[in-house]
Formats: C-alpha cells, sequence, structure tokens
C-alpha cells in the first residue's frame, strides 16, 4: 500500500476539496484526515452542541414552564 500525503483546505461551508489526481478510476480508495487535537476538540463540541439543540428529545427544556429556578434560588457553594 502506498500513502500519499498532501494539503487541503476546506471552503467556506466546511466541505474537505480534494483536487489530487490518482490516475485510477472506479477504484476504491481509502482516505485518512488528520485534525490537530485543538481543532478536533472544538469541532466536536460545536458538532455535540449541534446535535443535541437540534434533538426532539430536549425540546421540552424550551417550554416556558420548565423555567423553574432564578438566580436568586439556592445558596453558594463555599469552596
Amino acid at each position: 500500500m502506498r500513502a500519499i500525503e498532501f494539503r487541503s483546505k476546506t471552503d467556506v461551508a466546511g466541505n474537505l476539496r480534494i483536487d489530487y489526481p490518482v490516475h485510477k478510476s472506479n477504484k476504491k480508495v481509502r482516505v485518512i484526515i488528520l485534525l490537530d487535537e485543538e481543532e478536533q476538540a472544538e469541532d466536536e463540541e460545536a458538532l455535540w452542541m449541534n446535535t443535541v439543540s437540534k434533538n426532539p428529545a430536549f425540546e421540552y427544556l424550551n417550554d416556558d414552564s420548565e423555567n423553574i429556578y432564578t438566580v436568586n434560588d439556592g445558596e453558594p457553594i463555599d469552596h
């Protein structure tokens, strides 16, 4: 197996654009994408937040009747 490394960029929509000719037609290839860990953590958190915010299982949290606490409720915790 041969490895080919090249640099690429994502477009404004976040899609990866690969403009690299491999001179193989109608063949299966494997693509490995490596991201910097800091960027990966930010991407994973954004993906998680986006997924959870659109999940209908959490829709009830948008109901005003769920807002039963205020900043004046409870007692502060001493550290």
